[in-house]
Formats: structure tokens, sequence, C-alpha cells
């Protein structure tokens, strides 16, 4: 039984990196998931549980790329390249500047996957009208990838990992923003200074004057609409943006009053749906091809596997290594955490991280505040510590190969020659920032 789900485990992380003939991430989590049942790791009474662990996190992450997918529809994202665009006044330090808020705020307004399928094509097709070669396209195109999977760490609504976690350690949503919020964006704004600093020679100062038409087809994931019938697109885009807004709000709002976000998360999308029913004349039913439903199937088959390492003994050791450590100091709870977790992440991927590392604390007996501590630790580690390499989040994964069909070349090797330079001293200042945050809070 332990042989075949540490086998699972890892065959399934090996065709989820590989993924030969382009396979979903969901099918081979999917055949883990069925081996660890069939050799009896996990129960029956164990799946119940697993499902109503990950339904709330999965069904809000689903209702937020369905607000992306709508919001594509109505042309917003390519809007909005346009506006980064004219912004930037033929400055390339400003671009860059640009470039990471964009980034970060399309990681707070729908999460850290949507965030790299959506910004990633258009920065390639901005680059290239720009004409930049291919050296000076690396600066934006890696820091703003870094930027917005790092991003999903301030509010645990952006990764849907995140939110399994939330649940697993029985913290809600507000709670989770107050005491991360700050020392994560701390963490982001330390992050993006040492790109700059990493970048500032290969940055263009001046960037060709040339006339962009985005209004053209864009090779994009989400299919974009075009011809839009809409009028007084500015104002517009910005009634958009105001309501993805307070959608966003309004997940905080019923997490601090006990109403479950999900609720809120698909009444956002529903609104909109119903919206660019009316603008667009689009049948709302079109979102159940579109919408990537294989998310659900990839979080409860990875928990799952996940449960079955649980239950074999796993999280039980790493119990006994890190107990001794956490429990005597929130500072060594803080580093010895991220640290453990960046490492994890890096191996294994941040998803299956986190889990391990969530149920981890779970066993320890912890009081309230230091396993708050080491839980917000775990995911400054998961999001942060796991950009060390490519293989550590899906994010990057997906966001190398869409670099490729873009036919911008970007080695490991090179990836690996920024990231060791930038992540690890951001990681070790977010968890110092965690720990001071969270004493001067209580």
């Amino acid at each position: 039984m332990v042989s075949v789900t540490v086998l699972s485990f890892l065959l399934t992380l090996l065709f989820i990196f590989w993924r030969p003939f382009d396979m979903n991430e969901a099918v081979p989590a999917t055949i883990g998931a069925v081996l660890v049942l069939a050799c009896g790791s996990i129960s029956l009474q164990d799946l119940g549980k697993i499902a109503e662990t990950i339904s709330g996190a999965a069904i809000t992450i689903i209702a937020t790329i369905v607000m992306a997918i709508v919001l594509e529809s109505f042309g917003f994202f390519t809007w909005m390249a346009q506006l980064l665009a004219e912004k930037s006044k033929g400055s390339g330090i400003r671009l860059f500047w640009n470039v990471n808020l964009l980034c970060f705020f399309m990681t707070l307004f729908f999460n850290n996957d949507g965030s790299i399928l959506i910004t990633t094509p258009i920065l390639i097709l901005l680059l290239k009208h720009f004409r930049l070669k291919n050296h000076e396209k690396i600066p934006y195109l890696l820091s703003g990838a870094l930027i917005a999977t790092a991003s999903s760490a301030p509010i645990g609504v952006s990764n849907i990992v995140n939110l399994i976690a939330l649940k697993i350690v029985h913290m809600d949503l507000y709670m989770h923003t107050a005491m991360m919020f700050v020392p994560a964006t701390l963490g982001l704004t330390f992050l993006v200074l040492l790109l700059f600093l990493y970048f500032r020679k290969t940055l263009p100062r001046r960037l060709p004057q040339v006339t962009f038409d985005l209004s053209q087809p864009v090779s994009h994931p989400l299919k974009p609409i075009q011809d839009s019938p809409i009028k007084n697109k500015n104002g517009f885009m910005y009634k958009i943006l105001l309501f993805v807004l307070c959608v966003r709000l309004s997940l905080f709002a019923a997490s601090y009053v006990g109403l479950p976000v999900e609720v809120m998360a698909v009444l956002g999308s529903l609104v909109l749906l119903v919206w660019r029913w009316v603008y667009l004349k689009i049948n709302p039913l079109d979102m159940l091809k579109k919408t990537p439903w294989h998310i659900l199937i990839f979080a409860f088959s990875m928990y799952v596997i996940i449960y079955g390492l649980h239950n074999i003994g796993l999280t039980e050791a790493l119990v006994g290594v890190l107990m001794p450590f956490v429990s005597e100091h929130h500072l060594y709870a803080s580093l010895l955490m991220g640290g453990t977790l960046s490492v994890l992440s890096n191996l294994f991927n941040n998803h299956p991280a986190l889990m391990v590392g969530t149920l981890t604390l779970t066993n320890m007996n912890l009081d309230p505040l230091t396993l708050k501590v080491a839980y917000l630790a775990n995911v400054i580690g998961s999001d942060i510590g796991s950009l060390l390499l490519p293989i550590g989040t899906l994010a990057t994964l997906m966001w190398m190969h869409l670099l490729k069909k873009g036919n911008v070349k970007l080695s490991w090797k090179h990836y690996f020659k920024v990231t060791i330079v930038v992540i690890p001293p951001t990681l070790v200042f977010t968890l110092i920032c965690l720990y001071y945050w969270v004493h001067w809070l209580f």
C-alpha cells in the first residue's frame, strides 16, 4: 500500500511536468487518485471529506475564470493592453512598471493561473509591436510572470490551493487577508525592485513609436470576440472594472459575516454573463463548453493523492521533525515552514506541497496564533518560494509553454539565473515581515 501510494504520487508529478501529447494535467492526477483509492490508502469516507474540503475553493476559482472569459468577450484585456502602452509614453522603464502593475492587479482581480493565461499572450503581442529583440522582451515577460504568480499570496482567493488550505486550517478569508496583505505586498514590492535592479541595463530607454491595432485578431487562449458593438468603450470598460472590484470586495464581506465565499463569486459571474448576453447577444450556455471544468477534477484528484500520503504517515514524519522548532518561536515557525514549503514546492510543485504542509500543521497541536503564522508562512513558501524553478507552480509551467508558442526563447538555465538572485532574498524578507506584522497586530 505504501509503495503504490508513493509511486502513484511520483508518476503523477512526472506526467504533469512532462505532459506528453499535450496531456491535460487532470488526466495523470485522476489516474493517480484511482490507484491510491484502489490500494486502500484512503477510504470512501475520506473521499466525502475531501469533496467537502475542495468544493467551495474549486467553485470560487471556476466562477472567477468564467468572469475572465466574459471580460475577454468584451475585449477588456486587449483594451487594457492598449491603455498600458499609451501610459508608458514611449519609455521602456515606464513600460516595465506598468507591466508589473497589470500582472499584480490581474491576479488580485482573478487568480494566478488566469493572470498568466490572460496577460502573457497580450504582452507578447505588445512587445512584438514594439519590435523588441528576444533579450529585450525577457525582462517584461519574466518579471510579469513572477509578479503575477507571487501576487496570489496577499489574498487567499487568488489561488485554488490557498483556498483549499484555508478550509483545512479553519481560517476565514477576511483573517487571512488582514494578516497577510501587508507583509505579502511588501514582499512583492521588494521582489519587483530586485527585478528592476537586475534588468535595468537590459530595459530599452526609449520604445519605437508604432501604431497599435489590437482590434485585429489576437492569438489568445480565451479567444476574444471581435467587432464589439459597444459604444463609448472607455466608459464601458471602467464600469466593468468597477463591477469586478465590487465582486472581489463582496468575497471578503461574505467571509467576514460567515457567508460562503463561493456564493458571491457565482452571483458575480452570473451577473456578468447576463450583462454580456444583453450587449453582445451571446447565449450564456456557451460557458458550458468554454469553462475549464477539469480544474475541479484536478484539484479533487491531487488532494486524494496527498490525503493518501497523509494516511500512510508522511505528515506524521514531518510533524516529528518540524514541531519542536515551529512551536518554540513564531519567527522560527515563519522561517522554517516558509523554507520547507519552498523546497517541497520546487521538488514536487506547490499544489501538493501546500496540501502536505497544511495537513502537517493540523497535526502539530499548535496554539491558534502559531498555527496561523505557520500556515501563512506555508502560503508564502508555496506562492513565492516556489518560483525558484519553473516546475514550482503550474502557472510558470503554463507560462513557459505560452512563451514557446509565442516564439520567445527562454531556457530553464536563464530563468534560474534570474530567480536564484531575486527569490531567496524575497522569501526571507517576506517571512520576516510576516512575523513582525502579526506581532504588531496581536
